[in-house]
């Protein structure tokens, strides 16, 4: 019975602890969170044309090589 009750009191002591760290985390705010969802976005969409401009032009390059 001693063994249930330890449990018990650690799994109370970690959700207490749990619970603590959750009130310190600063949430964004809904301005804040739409702007770097955009700036993500935006990123991403550039990057991935980049990566595809590159990925064509060695395609090209390797096509020509490989035809001479």
């Amino acid at each position: 019975m001693g063994k249930e009750k330890e449990i018990e009191t650690q799994k109370s002591d970690w959700f207490t602890g749990l619970k603590a760290e959750f009130s310190k985390i600063m949430w964004p705010t809904k301005e804040q969170l739409a702007k770097e969802t955009t700036a993500v976005v935006v990123v991403s969409v550039i990057l991935g044309v980049i990566i595809a401009l590159l990925d064509f032009i060695i395609q090209y390059g390797v096509d020509f090589l490989v035809n001479l």
